[in-house]
């Protein structure tokens, strides 16, 4: 295929990775960063070229009777263009590529080998790893990505009307669904693309080959496990001890002060009802006749003492101990999860 000077000149540093011949002299070229469009010569108009950047943020496309368009939306702009409906397929499968590759979905040497589109789902399929896209549009930057290399199972379960695909990534099945009539192709698809990365060249090797990644997810899994693997934070106060004790004795002392006393106190108790029945808050002693007042020398002893609290007055002030007590516990297993959520998160991330 000759290379059209124009797009030569709009080259620049860059190499053309692939291009598609669009009929007559129209052609479209892709580079690592770029979509190069050339329209030849005709009738009505000169030759031209448009140039795309890869790094939109969206991308969607709408199929017409005879033609697929384009809608390219970047941050300050929107650019279309389109191409006959039977050249819509490999442009798409081009594009994506590009637009892969600059967003860092996929290494620079890394190929999309199909694209699927069902209603709102888009199934992209590298030699490296399966890409999904749900929404409206076929590509922004809301998607899943499950490299092959994590894959540990590979399952199809055909319905009446779709086939659920299963694919189990370090043991975690991710499903998505596709149409009975085109769930073929995608199955073909998807299989021999995990062949090809595993070198493998029949369904049982292939089966064999990931066996072994569901193995090494089993003891990854296992090493997880271990509590001891996640670290609290300094500032944050277990529930329990290290014998876990401790805090069960504080709420047991707690509720314990609700209601009756305890066992081998009732005598302490009792004297202490009695003592507050019959001493007396204040004396007061003094001659009526000159309106002098004189307080006597037990008041002045004890006149600016509290007076002692009562059972009653004793249980109330332990009931709200034990709220305050489990208000405060309450909060402190709150803040715990969080920060083991916060914790789990991150390293799910940098797995």
């Amino acid at each position: 295929m000759e290379i059209p000077e124009l797009i030569k000149q709009r080259l620049g540093d860059e190499t053309i990775e692939s291009a598609v011949s669009l009929g007559d002299e129209d052609l479209i070229c892709f580079t690592p960063s770029r979509t190069l469009l050339y329209r030849g010569e005709g009738l009505i108009g000169d030759e031209s070229i448009g140039v795309y950047d890869s790094n939109l943020e969206r991308l969607n496309v709408s199929e017409g009777r005879r033609k697929t368009g384009f809608t390219l939306t970047y941050v300050d702009r929107e650019e279309k263009f389109s191409v006959s409906r039977d050249r819509g397929d490999p442009v798409l499968q081009r594009l994506l590529q590009s637009v892969l590759r600059t967003a860092g979905v996929i290494d620079a040497e890394e190929s999309v080998t199909d694209v699927y589109r069902f209603s709102e789902l888009t199934v992209i399929i590298t030699d490296a790893r399966v890409v999904k896209h749900i929404g409206a549009y076929v590509w922004d930057g809301e998607y899943e990505e499950y490299p092959f290399a994590e894959v540990t199972n590979l399952d199809f379960e055909e319905g009446s009307v779709a086939t659920q695909i299963v694919v189990s990534v370090a043991g975690r099945p991710q499903r998505f669904k596709a149409p009975n009539d085109q769930a073929k192709l995608l199955k073909r698809s998807l299989t021999n693309a995990l062949s090809e990365y595993y070198e493998v060249g029949s369904l049982s090797q292939l089966d064999d080959a990931l066996e072994e990644n569901r193995d090494e997810s089993a003891e990854e899994d296992d090493d997880d496990s271990v509590s001891s693997d996640i670290q609290l934070d300094d500032s944050i106060s277990p529930l329990v001890g290290d014998d876990g004790d401790e805090e069960e004795e504080l709420d047991t002392d707690a509720i314990r002060g609700i209601g009756e006393s305890p066992e081998g106190d009732d005598g302490d108790a009792t004297a202490d009802a009695e003592a507050d029945s019959s001493r007396p808050s204040e004396v007061v002693t003094g001659d009526d006749t000159d309106g002098a007042e004189t307080t006597g020398s037990e008041t002045g002893e004890r006149g600016d003492t509290a007076v002692a609290p009562t059972a009653a007055e004793r249980a109330q002030a332990s009931r709200e101990g034990v709220t305050t007590a489990v208000k405060r516990q309450n909060e402190l297993l709150k803040e715990q999860h969080e920060t083991i959520r916060k914790l789990i998160d991150e390293l799910q991330r940098r797995k």
